[in-house]
């Protein structure tokens, strides 16, 4: 039931520290996981600062050496443990600490098993997908790197790096990597890092160590960081037998900061050598096409058209003359051939015409309907006909059958 107060009715400080302190009793005796991010003893008392691995929040612990000493192996700084603790508000001064009752080493066995579940979780979420990872460039203007401070792992990107290309830059954010700060200042460079529109590619590197040295790079904080990174990530954790979560999540795993700067860094020797194997090859297509072409035209020119175009010409002339006398031989003979059918039948014409007859004295007689008269029993007296000569005509008046008188 919350505490009824007003301006003018306040509580004093002790009430609600004593409440505050009743509530937290309440929570009686718990197991809380942290890391020791210090460690000091005093006498028989041990004081401990537990961190949270995945946020920035710590809280104070004491308890006795004999606790402390209990445990196997005994923790040190950067240990990941668990505590059997009773929290406490101390009235007095208003702090919170837990009291530790009992502390245990968290096991190897343990870690992986937590690191294997929680890589089973982010791979259902996708953020393992092979579909999402995206490609290096070619030549990166600056490359972020995420180091420890003066580690080994700085010096042989950087080294590797400027051997393959002398004019790389980089941006270097030294930072913890191992220890309860690991996670925080790691995820922050990245934040820094991926802001910086230069930037081009990040990688994350270490010059590896144990499970527990590498634990900070399989946080789910720093997994969720690199995934929403729009920067390319290089993950160079450890040595090829380390396997952190950052590997599985980055856009390219490197086995170590030697390959990382192999991966991130074209070699200019090999980006020269491979230069001039393809001008080569250009040079030789080229070549080949030219002479391929060269020997076409050489072709086309040694044909007689083009090599001597007017002897051509004489030929289609001498062509087009002989065929113009065939012709008019043929047309001639055909003029020949037809004079002489027309003589024939200009001939047999005449020879059957009735004006040959009558040259021969013969004469042809009609009426003067024009009908020719051919017996004389088709005649009658008086009738009026004309008689047809070769060269001319007369008029005849018939007197009877047996006598016919003429009209000139």
């Amino acid at each position: 039931m919350p505490l009824q107060t007003t301006a003018e009715s306040p509580v004093p400080v002790r009430t609600v520290l004593r409440l505050a302190g009743e509530w937290v009793g309440r929570l009686g005796r718990i197991w809380v996981e942290g890391q020791i991010a210090e460690l000091t003893r005093r006498g028989g008392t041990a004081f401990l600062t537990l961190r949270d691995p995945g946020a920035a929040v710590s809280g104070r612990g004491i308890c006795t050496r004999a606790v402390l000493d209990a445990a196997d192996p005994p923790p040190a700084e950067g240990a990941r443990v668990v505590v059997w603790a009773k929290p406490e508000l101390n009235t007095a001064r208003g702090s919170f600490s837990l009291t530790g009752i009992e502390i245990r080493a968290v096991g190897i066995g343990e870690l992986l098993a937590r690191l294997d579940r929680l890589r089973r979780s982010l791979a259902t979420e996708g953020l393992f997908a092979a579909e999402r990872k995206r490609p290096l460039p070619f030549l990166p203007a600056t490359i972020g790197l995420i180091c420890g401070r003066d580690s080994a792992a700085e010096r042989d990107v950087r080294r590797n790096a400027a051997a393959r290309w002398p004019a790389v830059q980089f941006r270097v954010e030294e930072v913890a990597v191992q220890g309860p700060y690991a996670v925080t200042e790691v995820t922050d460079a990245l934040h820094r890092l991926d802001a910086d529109r230069a930037v081009q590619v990040i990688v994350i590197a270490r010059g590896g160590g144990s499970v527990e040295d590498l634990l900070p790079f399989s946080d789910e904080t720093l997994i969720r960081a690199v995934a929403a990174c729009q920067t390319p990530v290089v993950s160079a954790i450890g040595h090829e037998q380390d396997n952190p979560l950052l590997d599985l999540v980055a856009d390219v795993r490197a086995s170590t900061p030697t390959d990382a700067a192999r991966r991130v860094v074209p070699d200019v020797a090999e980006q020269l050598a491979l230069v001039s194997q393809h001008r080569a090859r250009a040079r030789r297509a080229l070549v080949g096409r030219l002479d391929r072409e060269w020997s076409w035209l050489t072709d086309i020119r040694s044909r007689p058209a083009l090599s001597d175009p007017l002897r051509e010409i004489d030929r289609r002339k001498e062509h087009i003359t002989a065929l113009t006398e065939r012709a008019r031989r043929c047309f001639a003979t055909g003029i020949e051939r037809a004079f002489d059918d027309v003589g024939h039948i200009s001939g047999r014409l005449i020879a059957l015409s009735p004006a040959a007859t009558l040259r021969r004295g013969y004469a042809i007689v009609q009426t003067r309907d024009g009908r020719v008269v051919r017996r004389a029993a088709d005649v009658a007296g008086g009738d009026r006909l004309m008689v047809r000569f070769a060269e001319d005509q007369l008029t005849v008046t018939a007197e009877r059958a047996a006598n016919i008188t003429h009209d000139a």
